[in-house]
Protein backbone atom coordinates (compact mmCIF):
# COMPACT_ATOMS: atom_id res chain seq x y z
CA UNK A 1 0.00 0.00 0.00
CA UNK A 2 1.13 3.43 -0.51
CA UNK A 3 2.12 5.33 2.58
CA UNK A 4 0.68 7.93 3.56
CA UNK A 5 3.32 10.08 5.45
CA UNK A 6 5.96 11.32 2.57
CA UNK A 7 7.29 14.29 0.47
CA UNK A 8 8.81 14.45 -2.76
CA UNK A 9 12.81 16.24 -2.99
CA UNK A 10 15.28 17.61 -5.07
CA UNK A 11 17.64 14.49 -6.74
CA UNK A 12 14.66 11.73 -7.07
CA UNK A 13 15.19 11.79 -3.01
CA UNK A 14 11.90 10.95 -1.09
CA UNK A 15 11.19 11.92 2.80
CA UNK A 16 9.48 9.36 5.17
CA UNK A 17 7.52 11.68 7.53
CA UNK A 18 5.88 9.27 9.69
CA UNK A 19 8.15 9.30 12.60
CA UNK A 20 11.04 11.85 13.73
CA UNK A 21 14.07 10.07 11.67
CA UNK A 22 12.41 11.50 8.48
CA UNK A 23 14.43 8.99 6.41
CA UNK A 24 15.53 10.31 2.87
CA UNK A 25 15.16 7.26 0.23
CA UNK A 26 16.41 6.53 -3.24
CA UNK A 27 14.25 4.22 -5.22
CA UNK A 28 14.76 0.32 -3.93
CA UNK A 29 16.14 2.43 -0.52
CA UNK A 30 14.03 0.87 2.97
CA UNK A 31 13.88 3.44 6.05
CA UNK A 32 15.23 2.54 9.23
CA UNK A 33 12.31 0.64 10.22
CA UNK A 34 12.77 -1.81 6.99
CA UNK A 35 9.22 -2.01 6.28
CA UNK A 36 8.84 1.75 4.22
CA UNK A 37 10.45 1.01 0.91
CA UNK A 38 10.75 3.56 -2.10
CA UNK A 39 9.22 2.53 -5.29
CA UNK A 40 9.23 4.84 -8.29
CA UNK A 41 9.32 7.92 -6.48
CA UNK A 42 7.33 7.30 -3.70
CA UNK A 43 6.82 5.24 0.03
CA UNK A 44 5.08 2.15 -0.20
CA UNK A 45 4.04 0.10 3.48
CA UNK A 46 5.50 -3.43 2.35
CA UNK A 47 4.05 -5.15 5.18
CA UNK A 48 0.38 -3.65 4.39
CA UNK A 49 -2.13 -6.71 5.57
CA UNK A 50 0.79 -8.90 6.70
CA UNK A 51 1.32 -10.40 10.61
CA UNK A 52 3.72 -12.34 12.37
CA UNK A 53 1.05 -13.65 14.14
CA UNK A 54 -2.17 -13.81 16.07
CA UNK A 55 -3.04 -14.56 19.56
CA UNK A 56 -5.37 -13.92 21.79
CA UNK A 57 -4.34 -12.93 25.40
CA UNK A 58 -5.64 -11.43 28.54
CA UNK A 59 -5.68 -7.43 28.45
CA UNK A 60 -3.68 -7.70 31.36
CA UNK A 61 -0.69 -8.66 28.73
CA UNK A 62 -0.68 -5.26 27.30
CA UNK A 63 -0.29 -4.39 29.75
CA UNK A 64 -2.91 -2.35 30.42
CA UNK A 65 -5.21 -2.97 34.16
CA UNK A 66 -7.79 -0.32 34.09
CA UNK A 67 -9.22 -0.99 30.68
CA UNK A 68 -11.59 -3.71 30.72
CA UNK A 69 -10.11 -5.64 33.23
CA UNK A 70 -10.37 -9.15 32.80
CA UNK A 71 -11.66 -9.56 29.20
CA UNK A 72 -9.71 -10.74 25.91
CA UNK A 73 -7.17 -8.72 23.43
CA UNK A 74 -6.84 -10.14 19.35
CA UNK A 75 -2.94 -8.92 19.67
CA UNK A 76 -1.07 -8.88 16.14
CA UNK A 77 1.70 -7.33 14.96
CA UNK A 78 4.08 -7.06 11.70
CA UNK A 79 7.90 -6.65 11.38
CA UNK A 80 10.56 -3.88 11.91
CA UNK A 81 10.56 -1.25 14.34
CA UNK A 82 11.49 2.48 13.85
CA UNK A 83 13.77 2.02 17.15
CA UNK A 84 16.63 1.00 17.76
CA UNK A 85 17.09 -0.37 21.67
CA UNK A 86 19.44 -2.48 22.55
CA UNK A 87 17.68 -4.82 24.89
CA UNK A 88 14.68 -5.24 22.91
CA UNK A 89 12.12 -8.03 24.11
CA UNK A 90 11.12 -8.80 21.18
CA UNK A 91 13.67 -8.38 18.53
CA UNK A 92 12.97 -11.51 16.70
CA UNK A 93 10.22 -9.40 15.42
CA UNK A 94 11.12 -5.76 15.74
CA UNK A 95 14.56 -6.65 14.03
CA UNK A 96 13.42 -8.79 11.55
CA UNK A 97 15.33 -7.85 8.35
CA UNK A 98 12.91 -10.40 5.55
CA UNK A 99 9.22 -10.29 5.39
CA UNK A 100 9.48 -13.63 4.80
CA UNK A 101 8.62 -14.07 8.48
CA UNK A 102 5.08 -12.56 7.47
CA UNK A 103 1.72 -14.59 7.03
CA UNK A 104 -0.21 -14.51 3.85
CA UNK A 105 -2.68 -11.47 3.41
CA UNK A 106 -5.56 -10.72 5.75
CA UNK A 107 -8.06 -7.80 5.84
CA UNK A 108 -9.03 -4.97 8.33
CA UNK A 109 -12.39 -6.27 8.11
CA UNK A 110 -11.09 -9.94 8.86
CA UNK A 111 -9.26 -9.22 12.18
CA UNK A 112 -12.73 -6.81 13.28
CA UNK A 113 -14.84 -9.80 12.64
CA UNK A 114 -12.44 -12.45 14.07
CA UNK A 115 -11.93 -10.39 17.23
CA UNK A 116 -15.45 -10.25 17.24
CA UNK A 117 -16.13 -13.92 16.76
CA UNK A 118 -13.97 -14.89 19.52
CA UNK A 119 -15.53 -12.47 22.22
CA UNK A 120 -12.22 -10.05 22.11
CA UNK A 121 -13.01 -6.34 23.59
CA UNK A 122 -10.68 -4.94 21.59
CA UNK A 123 -7.42 -5.41 19.46
CA UNK A 124 -4.10 -4.55 19.80
CA UNK A 125 -1.56 -3.47 17.72
CA UNK A 126 1.42 -4.81 19.31
CA UNK A 127 4.55 -7.48 19.48
CA UNK A 128 6.27 -4.28 17.05
CA UNK A 129 5.89 -1.13 17.26
CA UNK A 130 2.16 -0.03 15.39
CA UNK A 131 3.36 3.54 14.23
CA UNK A 132 5.78 2.19 11.57
CA UNK A 133 2.34 0.10 10.14
CA UNK A 134 -0.02 3.16 10.86
CA UNK A 135 -1.79 3.23 7.73
CA UNK A 136 -2.87 -0.90 8.35
CA UNK A 137 -3.71 -0.29 12.19
CA UNK A 138 -5.81 2.70 11.16
CA UNK A 139 -7.80 0.98 8.75
CA UNK A 140 -8.34 -2.01 11.04
CA UNK A 141 -9.00 0.30 13.73
CA UNK A 142 -11.67 1.41 11.96
CA UNK A 143 -13.33 -1.64 10.85
CA UNK A 144 -13.21 -2.54 14.65
CA UNK A 145 -15.67 0.25 15.30
CA UNK A 146 -18.26 -1.37 13.46
CA UNK A 147 -18.17 -4.05 15.62
CA UNK A 148 -17.88 -2.43 18.94
CA UNK A 149 -14.26 -3.46 19.29
CA UNK A 150 -12.46 -1.73 21.08
CA UNK A 151 -8.56 -0.62 19.95
CA UNK A 152 -5.31 -0.67 21.65
CA UNK A 153 -1.86 0.81 20.43
CA UNK A 154 1.51 -0.80 22.79
CA UNK A 155 3.82 2.19 21.32
CA UNK A 156 7.24 3.76 22.22
CA UNK A 157 5.53 6.80 21.38
CA UNK A 158 7.92 7.70 18.44
CA UNK A 159 5.73 9.17 15.84
CA UNK A 160 6.08 12.79 14.19
CA UNK A 161 3.58 15.37 14.96
CA UNK A 162 2.53 14.96 11.39
CA UNK A 163 1.21 11.59 11.73
CA UNK A 164 0.43 11.28 15.74
CA UNK A 165 -2.72 13.16 15.43
CA UNK A 166 -4.64 10.82 12.66
CA UNK A 167 -2.95 7.64 14.10
CA UNK A 168 -4.15 8.13 17.47
CA UNK A 169 -7.91 9.40 16.39
CA UNK A 170 -8.29 5.38 15.83
CA UNK A 171 -6.96 4.22 19.45
CA UNK A 172 -9.16 3.89 22.66
CA UNK A 173 -5.99 3.17 24.30
CA UNK A 174 -2.50 2.90 24.51
CA UNK A 175 0.38 1.67 26.56
CA UNK A 176 3.57 3.99 25.82
CA UNK A 177 6.67 2.86 26.67
CA UNK A 178 8.57 5.58 29.00
CA UNK A 179 11.70 3.59 28.61
CA UNK A 180 13.71 6.10 30.95
CA UNK A 181 13.90 9.45 31.75
CA UNK A 182 17.44 10.73 30.71
CA UNK A 183 18.03 11.86 27.11
CA UNK A 184 21.58 9.98 26.99
CA UNK A 185 19.86 6.64 27.77
CA UNK A 186 17.30 7.42 25.08
CA UNK A 187 20.20 8.17 22.61
CA UNK A 188 22.62 5.33 23.70
CA UNK A 189 20.69 2.47 23.74
CA UNK A 190 17.18 3.30 22.04
CA UNK A 191 18.86 5.61 18.94
CA UNK A 192 16.26 8.29 19.87
CA UNK A 193 15.22 11.20 21.29
CA UNK A 194 13.69 10.88 24.81
CA UNK A 195 11.55 14.43 23.52
CA UNK A 196 9.67 13.51 21.00
CA UNK A 197 8.18 10.32 23.43
CA UNK A 198 7.59 13.43 26.06
CA UNK A 199 5.83 15.38 23.18
CA UNK A 200 3.85 12.56 22.45
CA UNK A 201 2.25 11.51 25.72
CA UNK A 202 1.48 15.28 26.32
CA UNK A 203 -0.73 15.56 23.81
CA UNK A 204 -2.47 12.48 24.46
CA UNK A 205 -3.12 13.30 27.83
CA UNK A 206 -4.12 17.01 26.40
CA UNK A 207 -5.73 16.68 23.28
CA UNK A 208 -7.37 13.04 23.35
CA UNK A 209 -9.11 10.92 25.07
CA UNK A 210 -7.19 8.20 24.47
CA UNK A 211 -6.91 5.67 27.46
CA UNK A 212 -3.15 5.82 28.42
CA UNK A 213 -1.05 3.59 30.70
CA UNK A 214 3.03 3.60 31.06
CA UNK A 215 5.28 1.18 30.83
CA UNK A 216 9.15 1.23 32.01
CA UNK A 217 11.32 -1.58 31.53
CA UNK A 218 13.73 -1.55 34.79
CA UNK A 219 17.32 -2.35 33.44
CA UNK A 220 20.16 -2.73 35.86
CA UNK A 221 22.59 -0.16 35.83
CA UNK A 222 20.56 2.02 33.38
CA UNK A 223 17.77 3.57 34.69
CA UNK A 224 16.89 1.84 38.01
CA UNK A 225 18.60 4.04 40.17
CA UNK A 226 16.49 6.11 43.21
CA UNK A 227 17.03 9.54 41.62
CA UNK A 228 15.84 8.75 37.88
CA UNK A 229 12.72 6.65 39.40
CA UNK A 230 11.91 10.13 41.37
CA UNK A 231 12.50 11.97 37.96
CA UNK A 232 10.74 9.80 36.03
CA UNK A 233 7.73 9.41 38.78
CA UNK A 234 7.69 13.25 39.42
CA UNK A 235 7.51 14.18 35.57
CA UNK A 236 4.75 11.62 35.34
CA UNK A 237 2.62 13.32 37.89
CA UNK A 238 3.25 16.73 36.55
CA UNK A 239 3.19 16.20 33.49
CA UNK A 240 0.56 13.62 33.09
CA UNK A 241 -1.09 13.60 35.91
CA UNK A 242 -1.29 11.13 39.19
CA UNK A 243 -4.11 9.11 37.70
CA UNK A 244 -2.09 7.94 34.65
CA UNK A 245 -0.95 4.07 35.56
CA UNK A 246 2.94 3.76 35.89
CA UNK A 247 4.12 -0.46 35.32
CA UNK A 248 7.69 -1.40 36.46
CA UNK A 249 8.51 -3.98 34.42
CA UNK A 250 11.52 -6.75 34.84
CA UNK A 251 14.23 -6.88 32.36
CA UNK A 252 15.50 -10.29 31.32
CA UNK A 253 18.86 -10.37 29.22
CA UNK A 254 17.59 -10.46 25.84
CA UNK A 255 19.36 -9.31 22.33
CA UNK A 256 21.86 -7.10 22.63
CA UNK A 257 22.38 -6.77 26.39
CA UNK A 258 22.66 -10.76 27.01
CA UNK A 259 25.40 -9.03 29.58
CA UNK A 260 22.75 -7.64 32.11
CA UNK A 261 21.54 -9.72 34.83
CA UNK A 262 17.37 -9.84 35.15
CA UNK A 263 15.76 -7.48 37.46
CA UNK A 264 14.93 -8.64 40.91
CA UNK A 265 11.67 -8.36 42.25
CA UNK A 266 12.87 -6.05 45.07
CA UNK A 267 14.02 -3.82 42.57
CA UNK A 268 10.61 -3.56 40.93
CA UNK A 269 8.74 -3.24 44.12
CA UNK A 270 11.26 -0.62 45.20
CA UNK A 271 10.37 1.60 42.32
CA UNK A 272 6.98 1.05 42.82
CA UNK A 273 7.05 2.03 46.43
CA UNK A 274 9.56 5.38 45.31
CA UNK A 275 6.57 6.12 42.57
CA UNK A 276 4.19 5.68 45.12
CA UNK A 277 5.66 8.35 47.17
CA UNK A 278 5.73 10.67 44.78
CA UNK A 279 2.14 11.03 44.45
CA UNK A 280 1.33 8.45 41.80
CA UNK A 281 -1.83 6.70 42.71
CA UNK A 282 -1.75 3.39 40.48
CA UNK A 283 1.74 1.70 39.40
CA UNK A 284 2.15 -1.72 39.43
CA UNK A 285 5.02 -4.14 38.62
CA UNK A 286 5.73 -6.67 36.16
CA UNK A 287 6.74 -9.58 34.76
CA UNK A 288 7.98 -10.95 38.19
CA UNK A 289 5.30 -12.98 41.03
CA UNK A 290 4.06 -10.33 43.00
CA UNK A 291 0.41 -9.99 43.48
CA UNK A 292 0.41 -6.91 45.93
CA UNK A 293 2.36 -5.15 43.63
CA UNK A 294 0.18 -6.00 40.17
CA UNK A 295 -3.49 -4.94 42.36
CA UNK A 296 -5.34 -2.37 42.27
CA UNK A 297 -6.32 -0.40 44.99
CA UNK A 298 -8.56 2.41 45.91
CA UNK A 299 -6.64 5.97 45.43
CA UNK A 300 -8.81 7.40 48.24
CA UNK A 301 -9.48 4.46 51.22
CA UNK A 302 -6.61 2.12 49.95
CA UNK A 303 -9.19 -0.71 49.46
CA UNK A 304 -8.35 -3.26 48.09
CA UNK A 305 -10.23 -3.91 45.08
CA UNK A 306 -8.97 -6.13 42.15
CA UNK A 307 -6.93 -8.95 42.54
CA UNK A 308 -4.71 -10.07 40.15
CA UNK A 309 -2.53 -13.53 39.99
CA UNK A 310 -0.35 -14.39 36.90
CA UNK A 311 -2.59 -11.97 34.41
CA UNK A 312 -6.07 -13.82 36.02
CA UNK A 313 -8.46 -10.81 37.91
CA UNK A 314 -10.65 -11.35 40.65
CA UNK A 315 -12.87 -8.71 41.92
CA UNK A 316 -13.24 -7.21 45.49
CA UNK A 317 -15.26 -4.42 46.64
CA UNK A 318 -16.06 -3.04 43.38
CA UNK A 319 -18.52 -2.56 40.76
CA UNK A 320 -19.59 -0.35 37.82
CA UNK A 321 -15.82 1.41 38.37
CA UNK A 322 -15.85 2.50 42.03
CA UNK A 323 -14.83 1.77 45.34
CA UNK A 324 -17.57 -0.32 47.29
CA UNK A 325 -15.86 1.09 50.38
CA UNK A 326 -16.11 4.84 49.69
CA UNK A 327 -17.78 4.79 46.82
CA UNK A 328 -14.64 6.97 44.93
CA UNK A 329 -14.18 6.21 41.31
CA UNK A 330 -11.52 4.05 39.63
CA UNK A 331 -9.49 5.82 36.90
CA UNK A 332 -10.16 3.96 33.59
CA UNK A 333 -12.43 2.01 31.56
CA UNK A 334 -14.67 -0.58 32.84
CA UNK A 335 -17.86 -2.35 31.06
CA UNK A 336 -21.39 -2.55 33.53
CA UNK A 337 -21.37 -6.16 33.44
CA UNK A 338 -18.64 -5.87 35.75
CA UNK A 339 -14.93 -7.60 35.62
CA UNK A 340 -14.46 -10.17 32.67
CA UNK A 341 -13.29 -13.73 33.10
CA UNK A 342 -11.24 -14.54 30.25
CA UNK A 343 -8.10 -15.27 32.98
CA UNK A 344 -4.64 -15.78 31.75
CA UNK A 345 -5.07 -18.03 28.62
CA UNK A 346 -3.17 -17.52 25.42
CA UNK A 347 -4.94 -18.47 22.44
CA UNK A 348 -2.63 -18.38 19.33
CA UNK A 349 -5.18 -18.27 16.34
CA UNK A 350 -5.70 -17.79 12.84
CA UNK A 351 -7.55 -14.77 10.76
CA UNK A 352 -9.95 -15.66 9.89
CA UNK A 353 -11.49 -18.00 12.29
CA UNK A 354 -14.47 -18.83 14.59
CA UNK A 355 -14.15 -20.38 17.87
Amino acid sequence: MLGRYQRRLEGGLVRCELCPRGCELHDGQRGYCYIRECRDGQIWLTSYGRASGFCIDPIEKKPLYHFYPGTSVLSFGTAGCNLGCRFCQNWDISKARSTDRLGSMVTPNEIATTAAAWGCRSVAFTYNDPVIFAEFAAATAEACQAWDVRTVAVTAGYISAAAREPFFAQMDAANVDLKAITSEFYRRLCSAEIEVVKDTLRYLVRHTNVWLELTTLLIVGHNDSSEQLRTLSEWVRDELGPRIPLHFSAFHPDFRMLDVPRTSTQTCQDAREIALSIGLEHVYTGNIDDVAGQSSYCADCGRLLLVRRGYAVQTRQFELGRCGGCGASLAGHFDASGIGQFGARRIPIAVPSRP
